[in-house]
């Protein structure tokens, strides 16, 4: 079951800029053309460590450039370390839906065990990424931001130690690009919390294919040097009953061949599919063009929610014609992309709860590959945490 612990995270140190100039997004969100910026803000910026920017043979090289970053930055201060273990308070603050929303979680150090009682995942990986991540690992040895995992809960031990820390000033706080607020408090160990993690399942929420990497580079150094840091992950522990973490829709978008015949009825617009999309309904969104008019169209799928298992179940699966299905986190894209005839279907998507994503999990199955977007996700750079 899972072992949580305290380490000795790296800071940055606050003298090195302001943290709106030195953390960044998590590297599978940060955009191609939005890169380059992160690099600007900063020559310090964590995004030079997460993803370099490389072409043709520099490839070869980017993950050297980036252990070479993070060294650089320790050894001149940069990035500085508490001295002893410390847990880590972690707040996000946020509109969502026209409502103030938070988040509050515990980055701590995760043991990692083999997937299945303790950690659960509830999506499929794919080697590429692995790969990539177990590349820049071997090379950084360090994790730069937490996975993101949600217990049942509710865990009283853990909203304890969060009302305490938010009773102070954090000892880090920036506001990000979708103006999330993120707050950082460093703690006491409690080893009360400890223990109350050692009987609570794990679902990832995001992170399996660091999960995984970590996993492989575990294996790896076991067989040269035995056990070591590798053997553990850093990781922030949300209450997913006391916290209630939204979860975004990911739409499909795809070709089809032949003729679409598309269960539901029509109605005016985009905004109107939106209205009608809301968690633990099991009703879709549809756009596609129909003798050259874009058509909209609302339909409810038989099944249990989250919708997005019950689409792929019941319609997406086994849609005849259907080729290049993408995955799209805006709506509006997926519109305009039928609109503009580079897709012929698009497919929409409510928003989902973590217990109907639990739900699936705990009996033993997995929901389709990009099913899940849990948002706000935490900073990149807020703290890390050095493999030696």
């Amino acid at each position: 079951m899972p072992e949580v612990s305290p380490f000795d995270g790296l800071l940055y140190d606050t003298s090195a800029g302001s943290l709106s100039s030195l953390t960044a997004p998590p590297y599978d969100v940060i955009l191609p053309h939005d890169l380059a910026r992160y690099h600007r803000a900063s020559p310090y910026n964590v995004a030079r460590a997460d993803l370099v920017e490389a072409e043709g043979e520099a490839l070869a090289d980017k993950y050297k450039d980036a252990a070479s970053s993070l060294r650089a930055w320790r050894d001149e201060g940069v990035l500085r370390q508490e001295g002893r273990p410390r847990l880590y308070a972690y707040e996000m603050t946020f509109m969502y839906r026209a409502e103030q929303r938070r988040v509050r979680g515990v980055i701590a150090e995760l043991a990692l065990e083999p997937l299945g009682r303790g950690v659960v995942p509830h999506e499929r990986t794919m080697p590429g990424p692995v790969a990539d991540r177990l590349a820049h690992l071997r090379a950084t040895r360090a994790n730069l931001a937490p996975i993101y995992l949600v217990a049942g809960g509710p865990l009283e031990e853990q909203t304890a130690l969060l009302d305490e820390a938010a009773a102070t000033a954090p000892d880090r706080e920036v506001v990000d690009e979708e103006g999330v607020r993120h707050r950082l408090w460093v703690v006491e160990d409690r080893p009360g919390l400890r223990e109350r993690y050692r009987g609570e399942p794990l679902l990832i929420a995001d992170g399996h294919h660091r999960y995984q990497t970590a996993l492989a580079f575990q294996e790896e150094m076991r067989r040269g040097e035995g056990s070591g840091p590798w053997d553990a992950i850093m990781a922030l522990l949300v209450d997913g009953a006391t916290e209630d973490p939204p979860i975004l829709p990911i739409h499909r978008v795809a070709s089809v061949e032949g003729r679409l015949d598309m269960p539901g009825e029509r109605v005016r617009d985009l905004g109107e599919i939106l209205a009608w999309l809301a968690e633990d309904d099991l009703r879709f969104g549809a756009a596609y063009r129909e003798t050259g008019e874009l058509v909209h169209q609302i339909g409810r799928l038989e099944g249990e929610p989250p919708t997005v298992s019950a689409l792929h179940q019941t319609l997406l699966d086994g849609l005849e014609g259907v080729r290049d299905v993408a995955f799209v986190h805006d709506p509006g894209l997926a519109e305009e992309l039928v609109h503009r005839g580079e897709r012929d279907l698009a497919l929409f998507l409510p928003p989902a709860r973590v217990s109907n994503v639990r739900a699936v999990v705990e009996t033993g199955g997995r929901l389709p590959q990009k099913s899940t977007y849990f948002w706000p996700k935490p900073r990149t750079g807020m703290v890390v945490r050095s493999l030696g």
